[in-house]
C-alpha cells in the first residue's frame, strides 16, 4: 500500500496515524474541514524532533487539502481522483457525546449524511481498494462484560445513533455493492497530543495550573483505555489485512474506572487526588461501561498493544511539559463547530 486518503486528518487519531504511516514510508493526503491546528497536536510534525537519529529515515510525503465533507465533496472527490489512495481511511466525525443533545441535527449532518454521499461517490471509483471507517464502542450502548463485534447496537445519545446509523447505511453499501468497507471500533483512545478537553490531558493540565478537576458522577464509569500508537499499528493492519466487511475491536485487557485513572495520573504527578477534583453530577446518557473483546484482531491482523497505561500517561505529561507554553494559548474546551 503506497498511497492512503485520511480524512479527518487534524483530529487527533487522524494525526497519529499519519505520523505512524508516513513512517512506513505511505504517501499520505490528509483532508480536514479545518486548517491545521497548533504543531503540539500535530504528531506527524514531531518526528525529527523527538527521533533526530531517524529524520534521515525515509518518509512518505504528506499533502493537506482543506476541505469539508458537508460542503466541499466535489472537490473531495476530485482530490481523491488524482490522488488515486489504494485506501481512504475516514477519522471524520462529530465526536462530543454530551453536546450531542444541545444539536443533534449537526451530529447526524456530519456523521450520518455527509457519509451517506461520500460512499454513494466512492462505490463508483475504480481505485478503491480498502475504505476504513473509523467507529465507536458507543454504539453499543451500556454493557456488561466484553463486547464482541456482533454485538447489537444499542446507542444511547444522539451521538451514538448517528454513528449506528452510519454504520448500518455502509452495511447496506457492503452488502449491494460490495462497497470495501471495514470497521474498526477502539476503547478510549489516549496520547500526546490529545485534545485538551479529553480526561487525561485535561487531568495534567489541572494540576499543572493548580485548577480542580470536575469529575463527573464521581468518575464510577469503566473504561478501558489505549495508546494512541497502538491504535495507528492497529488501523494500519486492519488497512492491509482487513477484509471487507468485518468489524475490528481495538483495546487493551486493563479495565479501570475514571476515579482510578485520575487518581493513577495524580499519583505519578504527586499530588492528592482529594486535593485535585471536585465532584460534579454526570453527564446524561452517559454508559456505566463498554469493554470491547479485542481478540479477533489479534488473531485476524497479528496485532497486540504494546504502551502500558503507566508508560502512556508518562509520555503525556512529557508532552504537556515540554510543549507548556504552547498550549496554554490553545482552547481547553470543546468548541462546536456545525
Amino acid at each position: 500500500m503506497n498511497r492512503i486518503l485520511v480524512i479527518g486528518s487534524n483530529s487527533f487519531s487522524g494525526a497519529s496515524f499519519v505520523e505512524h504511516a508516513l513512517a512506513s514510508s505511505i504517501d499520505i493526503l490528509g483532508i480536514s474541514r479545518s486548517q491545521e491546528p497548533a504543531p503540539c497536536f500535530l504528531p506527524y510534525l514531531w518526528g525529527a524532533q523527538k527521533h533526530p537519529a531517524q529524520s534521515q529515515a525515509p518518509r512518505g510525503q504528506f499533502q493537506f487539502f482543506q476541505a469539508d465533507l458537508n460542503k466541499d465533496l466535489d472537490a473531495i472527490i476530485s482530490a481523491a481522483d488524482i490522488f488515486k489512495p489504494e485506501c481512504i481511511i475516514n477519522f471524520s466525525a462529530q465526536g462530543m457525546v454530551a453536546q450531542s443533545w444541545d444539536a443533534p441535527l449537526d451530529w447526524f449532518q456530519t456523521n450520518l449524511m455527509a457519509n451517506v454521499a461520500l460512499s454513494d461517490r466512492l462505490k463508483k471509483v475504480s481505485w478503491l481498494r480498502r475504505y476504513v471507517h473509523v467507529g465507536t464502542p458507543e454504539v453499543y450502548g451500556n454493557c456488561s462484560g466484553t463486547v464482541k463485534e456482533d454485538a447489537p447496537f444499542n446507542p444511547s445519545t444522539p451521538y451514538a445513533a448517528s454513528r449506528a446509523a452510519c454504520d448500518l447505511h455502509l452495511r447496506t453499501y457492503f452488502r449491494q455493492y460490495n462497497f470495501p468497507v471495514i470497521w474498526t471500533r477502539a476503547a478510549n483512545v489516549f496520547g500526546p497530543g490529545q485534545q485538551l478537553y479529553r480526561i487525561i490531558p485535561r487531568t495534567i493540565l489541572c494540576i499543572k495550573t493548580g485548577t480542580k478537576l470536575q469529575l463527573h458522577g464521581g468518575g464510577h464509569s469503566v473504561r478501558s483505555f489505549i495508546h494512541i500508537r497502538d491504535v495507528a499499528k492497529a488501523t494500519l493492519a486492519a488497512a492491509s489485512r482487513g477484509v471487507p466487511g468485518e468489524t475490528y475491536h481495538l483495546s487493551t485487557d486493563l479495565h479501570l474506572s475514571i476515579k482510578a485513572l485520575v487518581e493513577r495520573i495524580c499519583e505519578r504527578m504527586h499530588v492528592r487526588f482529594e486535593n485535585a477534583v471536585d465532584i460534579v453530577d454526570d453527564r446524561p446518557g452517559k454508559d456505566a461501561a463498554y469493554l470491547l473483546d479485542s481478540s479477533k484482531a489479534r488473531e485476524s491482523l497479528g496485532w497486540t498493544d504494546t504502551v502500558g497505561l503507566d508508560e502512556g500517561i508518562d509520555e503525556c505529561i512529557e508532552w504537556m511539559n515540554r510543549d507548556f507554553k504552547e498550549i496554554l494559548r490553545q482552547p481547553q474546551n470543546y468548541i462546536h463547530k456545525p
